[in-house]
This record gives structure tokens, sequence and C-alpha cells, in this order.
């Protein structure tokens, strides 16, 4: 709020002066307090040393020009230190717009917070961590129920999911994708076949470098990298745009209107990763082969049916389903996970950065761990 009654004359400097009429205070106000002109006064600590307690402060406002904001932050400081030394202040001679708004502040200005010092204290940090990570668990499992439950009412028509969101995330994650696949998975193809032709014709083996390439790709490299590279990209991309609907209080307003969050964010980014995953694994399988094809070609001087009969042959029918359940897998994490970190974030700029750095970590670390336990179970059941 600016008020200017003499907006025709140049600005004055803003000055006050604690003057005693019969032992009774009265603060001067002169010139023009506007906090845009950044020349607002200090105001000593020591301004009501010579006031007794108990007493009244006069507010002269007859040479006050224009004001702002500044003038009521300069009146705040004056009010802070006088209901330190049990002094009152009489406003009845500002204008009722600065009465008003004085009126709204505290009589003291809130104490600054200090952090706490870090103490080492290991059974306490790990069991804060210990339950964190089992809410966060909580949490995860909990949204993936409702996407569950979110899939079954988009089949029966009843899901607050609109396709149009759905055909956005699949474009988004799937063909939008496939540049960066294709030059990661033909590179990884590339790399075994150059590493294994080196090694396996110290034993005359060359013919093996088609099995190697086969396995390892469709196996594990094809899945993982897949996951990884999603992981970074979709996976980050997810948990900054749920974060700034966070901070423009988007998800707020969904939850009064009662749409389930869950149903209208999380389930499309979840759904549209699990449809495209297990193409884009078996894409990545092609541009991996192809890559160890072409280093084959040129080390190895074998021929592309050769190649491609090696290759099919050592890589049975059920190492493809193995590598597209765990695909499955991935994508139902990391749309899941992705989409809580978002959801968990902050209301600033700031935590939309956090949030993807978190959702890109947490999707390649769980990724990882997730392969973990699909290898031992492949032991188990014998694949």
């Amino acid at each position: 709020m600016t008020t200017d009654n003499k907006s025709s004359l140049p600005p004055q400097s803003p000055q006050w002066t604690l003057k005693f009429d019969n032992n009774k205070p009265i603060l001067m106000l002169n010139g023009d307090w506007l906090a845009k002109n950044n020349n607002i006064p200090q105001l000593p600590d020591d301004i009501f040393k010579n006031c007794s307690a108990n007493i009244s402060v006069q507010i002269n406002t007859d040479q006050l020009g224009s004001w702002d904001s500044g003038l009521v932050i300069f009146l705040w400081d004056v009010k802070n230190l006088a209901s330190i030394k049990g002094i009152s202040i009489d406003k009845d001679n500002l204008p009722v717009a600065a009465q008003q708004l004085v009126g709204l502040l505290n009589d003291r200005k809130p104490e600054p917070t200090t952090k706490p010092k870090y103490q080492f204290r290991p059974l306490y940090d790990l069991g804060e961590w210990t339950i964190h990570s089992l809410n966060s668990l909580g949490v995860t499992l909990q949204l993936f129920i409702f996407a569950l439950k979110g899939v079954f009412k988009f089949l029966m028509g009843r899901s607050y999911m609109r396709l149009n969101d759905l055909l956005r995330d699949i474009r988004a994650a799937g063909p939008s994708a496939l540049v960066i696949i294709s030059v990661v998975n033909f590179l990884m193809g590339s790399i075994l076949a150059f590493v294994g032709a080196v090694q396996l014709r110290k034993f005359s083996a060359d013919a093996y470098v088609a099995n190697l390439v086969g396995i390892a790709t469709v196996r594990e490299l094809a899945a993982v990298m897949t996951a990884i590279v999603i992981s970074g990209r979709t996976g980050g991309a997810y948990a900054a745009r749920i974060a700034t609907m966070q901070g423009n209080e988007e998800i707020d307003a969904l939850k009064v209107f009662g749409i389930p969050v869950t149903e209208y964010i999380i389930l499309p980014s979840m759904l549209s990763l699990i449809i495209t995953m297990p193409i884009m694994y078996l894409y990545a399988c092609l541009m991996s082969i192809f890559g160890g094809l072409i280093v084959s070609l040129l080390m190895l001087k074998v021929s592309v049916i050769g190649f491609l009969y090696q290759t099919f042959g050592a890589v049975p029918f059920n190492q493809f389903i193995f590598g597209g359940t765990k695909t499955i897998a991935f994508a139902m994490f990391i749309g899941v996970s992705s989409c809580y970190i978002g959801m968990k974030s902050g209301r600033s700029a700031a935590d939309v950065g956090v949030a993807a750095t978190k959702a890109v970590v947490a999707g390649i670390v769980g990724v990882i761990a997730l392969d973990a336990v699909f290898a031992v179970l492949a032991d188990i059941i014998g694949i």
C-alpha cells in the first residue's frame, strides 16, 4: 500500500526524532517513507532507554509524506522495542491503513531459529532411517495397489484416467526415447562383441562371440540398460512434473474436487511404462545384436547369416520371456517410485530439481537391486 499526497514534490528523506513533552515521549516522523527508495532509517536498540515503563509513546505524523510498507516495517521495529521495555504505542495519529497493518503484526518479532548441532547417535540414526524407509516402502506399495485398482476401474469405464493423458505419456516414454535407446544398446552390443572377440580369439573360439552377445543382451543388458535410460529420462521427468504441480497447488486442487490423484496422475504414468518398456526391450535386443554383428563382420569376417544363426540358436525363447518379465517389473518400479518422490517433494522451485535427482538415483539403484533379485530367482527356478 502506498499513499502519495505530494506526488508533484521531490521525495523527502525519511527521518525520525524522539522528543519529550512533560516526560511523555513523542516519535516525530518526517519525509517520505518508501521502501523502494531503500533509505528507511535503522532504529537503535536503545531508543527507549530514557523512557520509563508503562508509558505510552505518541506518534506525530504532521510532517509525514508518502509511505508504503517501509513505514510499516519501521513501526514494527518500534513496536517490538517498545514491548521489550513494557511501553505501549499510541497509533491514533497514524493513517488508518497504517494502523490496520501495524495492528496485524505481533508485538514481538519471531526469534530466528538455529539449526541444532548434529549429535553422533548411531542407534537413533539407524532407527530413524529404518522407520523412514519402512514408511516410504509402505506408501509406495499403497500407491501401487491404488494404481492396480485404477486399472480395473479403467477397464470397467469408471476411472478418472483420461485416454489422452495415457497416449501422451506413451509417446513421451516410447517413441521419443528410441534414439537414445538405439545408441546405448548399439554401443553396448559392439563393446561386448569387441571384448569377446579379443578374448575368445586366444582360445580359437571366435564363433562363440555371437553366443556371448545374444545371451548377455537378451538375458541382462537390454532390460537393464533400457530401464536405466528410462529411469533417467522419463522417471526424472515424471517426478519433476508432479513436483511442479505440488508447487502450483494443482495437486491440492485435485484433492479439493475429489479427484483421486493416483488414478489421474500416477496410473497413466505407470501404464505408459508398462506398455512401452517391453517393446523397447525387444528393440534394444535388436539394436545390441546389430551392434555385435557389425563388430563381428569387421573383426571376425563372419557372414551375416552365420552370426544370426549362431545367436538365435544360443538364446532359447524362455530367455526373452525372462527378460520381458524383468522389464515389466522395472517399469512398475520406475513409475511408482518416481511419482511417489514427486508427491513427497516440497513446494519450492528448488524442490523440483531435488525430486528429479532423487527419482533418477532411486530408479537406477532400484533397477539394479531388482535385477539382482531376478538373478537369484532365475537360478532357483533353473532358467
